[in-house]
This record gives C-alpha cells, structure tokens and sequence, in this order.
C-alpha cells in the first residue's frame, strides 16, 4: 500500500529533477562554447599563430559538430537519453582539460575537435530531454527554455571569461578548471534522472550520416527555416568577427569590452524568448527577422561612425532578433515530434543553424585579412541584411499557422 501511494509522487519528483538537469546541462554546454572565445586572442599572441590558423580554429569546431549531429544526432533516440548525455559530458570535460593546457597550435585543434563532437552529441539529446521531460503543469515551457538556455549560456560564458580576463592572472584555469569539474558531476547526476527513450531498432542504420524531419514537422520546419538561417547568420557575424571589431576598429580595449558584445546579442536573445513565450510563432518570427535585419543595419552604421555604444545598441536590437527567429522554429516544431523522433528531428534543427553560423564566418575571416576586416563586415552584414528582410517577407505572406 505504501509502495503504491508513494510511486506516483517520487517519478514526479524524478521528472523535476530531471528537466531541472537537463535545462542546467544545456546552459552549462553553452557557456562552454562561448568560454573560449575571450582566450583566443591571449592564446593567438602566447602561441603567436596567424588570423587565418584563427579561423581555421573556428572551422574545425564547427565541422566536427556537424559531423557528429549527422552521425549520432540520433543516437539518443535508440539507446537512450542518458547513456548519450552522460558520454557528451565527458569528452566535453575532456576538450576542457585540453583547453586549459593548450601550450601549442596543435593541441588547441585538438580541443576545439573535441569539443565540436561533444556539442554534437549533446546538442539533440539535451534538447530531446528537455521535451520529453516537460512537466504536464507547464505545456510549451520546453520550447520556450530550449530557447532560452542556449542563448543564456552562450552570454554567461562570453561574460565570465571576459572579467576574469582582466580581473584575474589564473583565468584560464578557473574558467577551464570549473568547467571540468562541472562537466564531469553532470555527467554522473544524468543517471540519476529517469529515462525518457528506451531502447529502439535501427541502431545501426542510425549512424549513416543524413538529415530526418518527421511529415508532421516538415511544414512548419520550412516555413520557420529562412528565420533560423538568418538568425544564426547573425549570431555567426558577432561571434567571429565581433571582438576583432571591437578591439580594432572601435577602440574597445579590455576583455570585458570584447565579451560584453556577444553577451548583450545572446543574453537579449535568451530574455527575449522568454518575453516572447505567450505570442505565436508566426508574431515571433516576424518580429525576429525584421529586428534581425534593422539590428544588423545598425551594426554596420556604429561600425561606421567608429562608435562603440552604438555597437552594443545595435547588438541589442540584433539580439532580440537572433532569440525571437530562434524560438519561433522551436515554438512550431516542438509539439509535431513523437518522443522517438525528437532525438533526430533537434539534430537537424542544429545541423541547418551550426551550417548557417559557421560557413559565413569562416569564409569572413578567410576574406578579412586580404580585403580588411571593415570591408568584410560591410559585405557580410549587408547579406545579413538582405537574408534577414527576405525570410520576414516571406513569413509574413505565408499561411498563418
């Protein structure tokens, strides 16, 4: 008797710790992803490689990610959530130890790689969890934090690290060190939370690299798609081109100065999915591009005049444009994936975003030390620009949801 009265209460409170834990997960990962980007530059002059090892650094993150999302983004979906989470979070502590005794170019490469499979690991599992999770008390709440989390952490990394920067002689191993030790007790507290996704067949069919959208998914998916290209574009222009611009065409000075522009993008972007949580995904995407394109706007006329606090306002704009077109795909595609599907589904979702980020900066700073880092801004926010207000067109005039 006792047995069967207490059952029901304690999976409710197994399915609260675990959605606490998964939401944790996926901002503790994203402060990760943005943590570095303070330390290149001390990293680029300590170990004194070129703007274009540079960029090579950020294009092999990006690949491995990619590859990993193609191969194992179901991954979870057959084996299960935990198994998958938990071995994410080790080879993610694994990149972080890297990191923290990078002492040449090579041994920096090998970080970023393995960090990009971690993310890649992560990315769908973490977001499949967060949905299979969601308390019945709270529908949409999933869609509206798997919006949310990404966006808070990528600002809360490129912050911290920024302060401790200029505050601090041993930053690299607190950020690094921390990190780590966070990494590895997620990863053994994943057990402990209940499994969402039991084991299914085709574990083996699973790893041949492609991209699934369920038939329930695929017209909401298309509709929102042109906003999720153009939002992660943008978040692609400020993460690899905005502390170069800052520090070199804008006079900003300190690491804070640098990382305060990607938290001001991210962390508007992280409180606009919030704010935006009780309007539909049609009303949130509209705004999103449409702010996207005026934001970027924005950017390319304070870089300009040379004014940096008009840059930050910019980012502002931007920011809120980047975290609305983000949750909008969310917001419509969440609710059309069965729990099998949702492991590959989410790695599509990040595929197209991750292709979306990373391809432009790349060819940016591949183009930025032949044609100067200003004019490759222009051209990279001007197609921003144009990619933004087209995908707001074309969401305006489609069939309401």
């Amino acid at each position: 008797m006792t047995v069967t009265l207490d059952a029901p209460p304690r999976r409710t409170s197994l399915r609260t710790y675990g959605f606490a834990l998964a939401i944790s997960a996926v901002i503790a990962m994203m402060i990760g992803a943005s943590a570095p980007s303070p330390f290149y530059p001390v990293l680029q002059q300590d170990l004194g490689f070129s703007a274009s090892t540079m960029t090579a650094i950020f294009a092999v993150y990006a690949v491995a990610l990619l590859i990993a999302l193609l191969v194992a983004g179901s991954l979870s979906d057959h084996i299960g959530r935990r198994p998958v989470i938990s071995l994410g979070f080790v080879v993610l502590a694994a990149s972080m130890v890297a990191f923290w005794h990078a002492d040449t170019v090579t041994v920096l490469f090998i970080a970023r790689v393995v960090q990009g499979v971690a993310a890649g690991l992560l990315m769908s599992s973490l977001s499949a969890a967060v949905v299979d999770l969601e308390p019945a008390s709270r529908p949409g709440s999933a869609a509206t934090l798997n919006s949310v989390s990404p966006l808070g952490g990528l600002a809360a990394g490129a912050l911290v690290a920024g302060l401790l920067l200029d505050h601090t002689s041993s930053a690299l191993a607190v950020v690094f060190g921390g990190l780590t030790t966070v990494y590895v007790i997620i990863a053994a507290a994943v057990w402990l939370m209940p499994e969402t996704s039991p084991r299914t067949e085709g574990l083996a069919q699973s790893f041949v690299p492609r991209m699934g959208i369920p038939q329930a998914a695929r017209a909401p998916f298309l509709r929102s798609a042109p906003a999720l290209l153009a939002g992660w574009a943008t978040g692609g222009l400020y993460l690899s081109l905005g502390a170069a611009l800052v520090s070199q065409e804008l006079g900003g000075s300190t690491h804070l100065e640098q990382g305060l522009v990607v938290a001001v993008l991210t962390g508007v972007g992280s409180l606009t999915c919030f704010v935006a949580r009780n309007h539909t995904s049609r009303q949130v995407t509209i705004f999103g591009t449409t702010a996207l394109a005026t934001g970027t706007a924005l950017t390319l006329g304070a870089l300009a005049t040379g004014s940096y606090w008009s840059f930050v306002a910019a980012a502002v704009v931007a920011g809120s444009g980047f975290g609305a077109s983000f949750f909008g795909i969310m917001r419509s595609i969440t609710p059309t994936a069965a729990p099998h599907e949702r492991g590959e589904l989410f790695a599509s979702v990040f595929v197209i975003s991750y292709l979306a980020f990373g391809i432009p900066a790349v060819i940016a700073g591949t183009a930025a030390p032949h044609i100067g880092l200003a004019a490759t801004t222009y051209a990279y926010g001007g197609a921003v620009v144009v990619l933004s207000a087209t995908a707001a067109l074309l969401r305006t005039f489609a069939a309401k949801d």
